[in-house]
């Protein structure tokens, strides 16, 4: 469906303008780009549920009016990105310029965590919980500071019932396994009884409903448990191995972007002396949408590629690169990478 064959999405075309695809599932397509507002045009997120396959349209349009419903409810609270715009099959709400929990990775930063867990008492005071927390993904950093995106599966309670205080609970937990990760030595002991002990709804849950979840998710190849993509668990691994055998390439780095025929894209990077059109025949036709050749990978202190700039890169946010970059010589060699990019095709050619 085109935005002229729905009436919000129509009152959307003179108002959205289109930057770059974020995501693209079988319950919504995520873009960013720029909302014109009464005082002008703002950076914001659209979601909209266009290409919905129409067997999933029913729960789509359910998770779509959670959303709306809860944006509404955490805007005031300064948490959540603002509600711009809301229709029945679209909503736009404000951009934050952070990145993403998993490509921020906050080693040590205690007060990011500090940060976030006034974000769920702001929530839960207001009645609402996440649900959706055990993403990475669903955690932004932003100048130090913790703020949640993606409300599908939020919840309003009107009252605090268990089934509140259980919900409660469990969006803290979920925090605290990042926090776990991230700034183990923050723990506190109260925090760690938190972790040891899981409700009870939830160990039902990871018993039976999660279990039957994942297969089905698989199975359409809709999510994987990082929110990448089957694609990228299933296919990435093959294609990083065979190009690993070739005598001219010294390492590989694969990330994930949203693909409109494949659902989810892989970008190659390749560290080595081969050349472009050498690799693909290599590949033998199967190889990834993108794939560039470096003449070196960013590095940590330890060696270790830092696959978070390289998935910035392929998903095009390329604004928020430079939060992470560490040193002039990694701006130089990022901005190497960022100006030979293969990843210039529009949202409609993606």
């Amino acid at each position: 469906m085109s935005m002229a064959q729905s009436e919000d999405l129509e009152e959307l075309a003179g108002r959205w303008r289109s930057v770059v695809v974020l995501k693209r599932d079988v319950f919504s397509t995520i873009e960013r780009g720029y909302f014109r507002t009464e005082s002008g045009e703002v950076e914001a997120v659209l979601r909209c549920l266009d290409d919905v396959p129409w067997w999933n349209r029913g729960l789509a349009h359910l998770l779509f009016r959670r959303e709306l419903r809860a944006l509404a409810i955490a805007e005031p609270l300064g948490v959540a990105p603002p509600l711009l715009f809301g229709g029945h099959r679209a909503l736009v709400r404000g951009w934050i310029a952070g990145v993403p929990l998993h490509i921020a990775k906050p080693y040590g930063d205690a007060e990011y965590f500090r940060s976030a867990k006034g974000v769920l008492r702001a929530l839960h005071r207001a009645g609402m919980t996440h649900n959706d927390l055990a993403k990475a993904q669903n955690w932004l950093y932003a100048d130090g500071r913790a703020y949640v995106t993606d409300f599908q599966l939020a919840t309003y309670f009107r009252r605090r019932s268990a089934l509140f205080r259980i919900a409660r609970y469990e969006d803290l937990r979920h925090l605290l396994k990042h926090k776990r990760r991230y700034a183990p030595d923050a723990i506190t002991p109260a925090e760690r009884r938190v972790l040891a002990r899981k409700s009870l709804i939830t160990r039902v849950w990871m018993a039976t409903g999660k279990k039957l979840y994942y297969a089905i998710t698989r199975r359409f190849n809709v999510t994987d448990r990082e929110g990448r993509g089957m694609r990228f668990v299933r296919e990435a691994p093959r294609i990083e191995a065979r190009l690993r055998t070739h005598p001219q390439v010294r390492d590989v780095a694969i990330a994930p972007f949203p693909d409109r025929r494949a659902g989810t894209g892989l970008y190659a990077f390749v560290e080595g002396n081969a050349s472009y059109n050498e690799l693909l025949d290599f590949l033998g036709g199967k190889g990834p949408e993108h794939l560039q050749v470096v003449d070196a990978l960013p590095r940590d202190a330890q060696g270790q590629v830092r696959s978070e700039i390289l998935e910035l890169v392929a998903l095009n946010q390329l604004d928020l690169i430079g939060t992470l970059v560490k040193t002039e010589a990694e701006r130089t060699l990022v901005g190497r990478i960022v100006s030979n990019r293969r990843n210039l095709r529009d949202r409609h050619e993606a």
